[in-house]
């Protein structure tokens, strides 16, 4: 019988996953010789025998590979035999890379079972991991992904230890960041004023806690600050050393159970809340704890994700874990930079941090779920793009100015960074410029175009032009767009109508966008209709304060003698005033049709949003909490117009701040009010989609922007435009908000070289 051979390239998340003790296992049990190992684009796998054929093999290939790989293709083509009277697991070859690294992975059964025996030599070690679990994207600095690329390289492993990396059968075979009391990293806890050590470790950190001390804890991709999440005095002290009244602050409690006695958690969270991933899920509150999430109807929560979080919870069912940074700045990484400011005391470690990641954060809609922030867990996941997109030009979308993330585009897939927050913030840029800098050494990338936001004042754009490269930009809305279509691999060729709601996008007529239906295809847009233009009293000051807002929409609905309900009675006359002077006379007051600005005066004339906001979405997200609480659901909203005798189609709210001010007069509860505010905006991207339906024959409809983090307007929107027989999209392992920017500018770009652009 002939003996073949061939050569097998596995492309996707194949390096650190525990990949090659599969093949290892796997080319054995099917009698094959030959060998596999890491290279620059994936794995390499050479196999041979008498009378080889690959269908078994491939099989196998796919229906049994390691929980954490993901094969995104598998090349092969015959080759001469080698003469190889085994398998082996070669050494990886230091060729440029174009290979997956698997995201930060939470503890896995088999590590959590070893860290709770103590017949086990890491009993209580709080640094376990294996290829099945473990820190990944935060401690490598370039690939491939072999220990000595890690922040692990200064850990020499011990004879047991190293046995198990070098043995093909051990699930630690290869596990980079492999580790144990002996050879591993250590805990230190501090003093945070004196930087004395402590001693008593996990064990004690846990007594300060109970005690009231905030401590900084050393996570994957940063520092936690965690406090008792009963403790009412250590609650209000973090608040002020964060700056945070009202922000919401993450939990993690130690189990389900814990979970559940707090929240209420419906199978698909539940699902989500024990992934390997591990996010912080936002849940109905079933009881209240006072100030961690005031003024709004969810808690976010998430599990322990490291064996630290886990010995950590064992002596606390609940505590406060929310990023170690000051307002608006990146979580913090190194030990030099957390002292008195920030805790009483530091639990830390001597394992470097690579590249920082923030915890991620989901709500679950319609059994998906919507990204309020992707990062740990899910960075840096490849997104492939339609094939009839692919290009081999090297791209780099930069992004918008706020909530900002990065993507670039190589042989055929995106990489999204993690969220890296405003770029407004220079300690922001400076965490933009880093984390660049990583993903061009990790990917070996070189970007030979770079896109931008349309905004010509943005960082983004002024840093897209100091490259000197080929530069697109693209307006904000249309790239909103766009990011969903290449989530959901679908190819140019098809017109849809894009709802792109959100706070602020600069549009083509310079005028602030953010309610916009747009008519688009990969080639452009139309800007079919849009939220009527108000003014912004004050400029960006209307977005830190609701009740300027409001006074724009009452003013456009009843004229200068608008009246003063009870919110606005809390302004004082001497602020009023100047502010309608201001709308009057056109001064100071751009226009906006934007969505969340409307979102912002609705939930002042509630009377249930502050005069001046905390943080972004504060009002909606009060208005949103408002309304989910009303448990008999009318079905008639409020009325608007559409005003069609002109292109784009206009959307006047007037009779809907008119009917609200006279529920509100006739002592109608502000959540009802609420509720039929939601209800209304269902109705006006139902009618707008049957129009656009009629008029142009479109049955895409793509719901996009910041404002779909709303779950109500979302889980209404996606229910009412099925059943009225209409393809709903929608990002799902994105966020809608700004964070995907960079993903449809990578999307229009694509496009554009496929047409012979830039």
């Amino acid at each position: 019988m002939t003996r073949k051979a061939f050569r097998l390239i596995v492309r996707g998340t194949v390096q650190g996953v525990g990949f090659r003790p599969f093949i290892y296992r796997l080319a054995s049990r099917l009698g094959y010789s030959g060998f596999v190992r890491n290279i620059g684009e994936g794995v390499e796998i050479h196999l041979e025998k008498e009378g080889a054929e690959l269908e078994e093999f491939l099989k196998s290939l796919r229906e049994e590979a390691p929980p954490l790989a993901r094969i995104e293709g598998v090349d092969f083509q015959p080759v001469e035999p080698l003469g190889r009277s085994g398998f082996e697991i070669d050494r990886s070859s230091q060729e440029k890379s174009f290979v997956f690294i698997s995201p930060d992975i939470a503890t896995c059964p088999d590590c959590l079972s070893e860290i709770e025996d103590p017949e086990e030599r890491r009993y209580r070690y709080p640094f376990t991991n294996c290829t099945n679990c473990g820190p990944r994207y935060t401690i490598v600095r370039q690939l491939p992904y072999d220990r000595r690329q890690t922040t692990m390289s200064g850990f020499r492993m011990c004879p047991d230890c190293l046995r198990e990396y070098q043995d093909p059968l051990d699930r630690r075979y290869h596990a980079q960041p492999i580790a144990c009391p002996r050879c591993g990293p250590e805990l230190s806890l501090l003093e945070a004023r004196t930087g004395r050590k402590i001693s008593g470790g996990l064990v004690e950190a846990a007594r300060l806690i109970k005690k009231g001390k905030i401590l900084a804890v050393k996570g994957l991709g940063g520092f936690h600050l965690v406090c008792l999440a009963t403790d009412q005095k250590a609650i209000k002290r973090l608040r002020q050393i964060k700056r945070r009244q009202t922000k919401p602050l993450a939990l993690m409690a130690r189990d389900i159970k814990t979970v559940q006695k707090y929240a209420k958690v419906n199978p698909d969270e539940r699902g989500w809340l024990t992934s390997p991933a591990r996010p912080i899920v936002l849940l109905k509150k079933k009881s209240e704890l006072p100030g961690i999430a005031p003024f709004i109807d969810t808690v976010g929560i998430m599990l322990p994700y490291t064996p630290l979080h886990h010995l950590l919870l064992k002596e606390l069912p609940l505590v406060v874990a929310t990023s170690s940074n000051r307002k608006d700045a990146p979580i913090v990484k190194d030990d030099y930079l957390v002292g008195p400011e920030l805790c009483d005391y530091i639990l830390t470690h001597n394992r470097e941090i690579a590249m920082r990641a923030d915890d991620s954060v989901i709500k679950v809609v319609n059994g998906k779920p919507v990204f309020l922030r992707r990062a740990r867990g899910f960075v840096p996941f490849p997104q492939a793009v339609p094939e009839s997109l692919a290009s081999p030009v090297q791209i780099l979308a930069v992004g918008g100015e706020l909530k900002n993330t990065i993507s670039i585009y190589k042989n055929g897939y995106i990489i999204t960074s993690q969220f890296l927050g405003d770029l407004d913030d220079y300690e922001n840029s400076r965490y933009f410029e880093e984390t660049l800098a990583h993903l061009k050494k990790l990917f070996s990338f070189r970007p030979e175009l770079v896109v931008s936001d349309l905004h010509p004042d943005f960082w983004s754009t002024r840093y897209a032009r100091s490259l000197k490269i080929p530069h697109l930009q693209v307006q904000h809305h249309f790239a909103h767009s766009l990011a969903p279509l290449i989530e959901h691999q679908l190819p140019p060729g098809e017109k849809f109508l894009g709802v792109s709601w959100d706070g602020f996008g600069y549009g083509d007529d310079g005028q602030a966008w953010g309610g916009e239906f747009l008519l688009a295809d990969y080639d452009g847009y139309e800007r079919y209709a849009h939220l009527d233009y108000v003014p912004l009293p004050g400029g960006d000051a209307a977005a830190r304060e609701p009740w300027r807002m409001a006074a724009a929409y009452l003013y456009q609905a009843f004229g200068e003698n608008f009246p003063r309900l009870r919110p606005l009675a809390s302004i004082p006359e001497s602020r009023l005033r100047p502010v309608r002077l201001m709308i009057e006379r056109k001064i100071n007051s751009p226009l906006t049709s934007s969505a969340g600005r409307l979102f912002d005066a609705v939930a002042f004339i509630c009377g249930l949003a502050p005069a001046r906001v905390e943080y972004e979405a504060e009002a909606p997200s009060r208005l949103e909490a408002a309304a989910s609480g009303v448990k008999s659901k009318r079905n008639q909203g409020y009325s608007f117009s559409v005003n069609t005798d002109t292109r784009p189609y206009r959307v006047d709210f007037s009779q809907t701040i008119s009917e609200l001010v006279l529920d509100l007069k006739k002592k109608v509860r502000p959540e009802l009010a609420a509720w039929k505010f939601h209800l209304t905006l269902v109705h006006l991207i139902l009618e707008m989609s049957v129009l656009a339906r009629k008029e142009h024959g479109l049955n895409r409809v793509v719901l996009t922007g910041g404002v779909f983090l709303n779950r109500l307007l979302t889980e209404q929107t996606e229910m009412v435009l099925r059943k009225n027989g209409f393809e709903v999209l929608r990002p799902v392992f994105y966020s809608p908000g700004d964070e995907s920017l960079s993903l449809g500018q990578i999307a229009y770009a694509l496009n554009r070289v496929k047409k012979g652009g830039p």
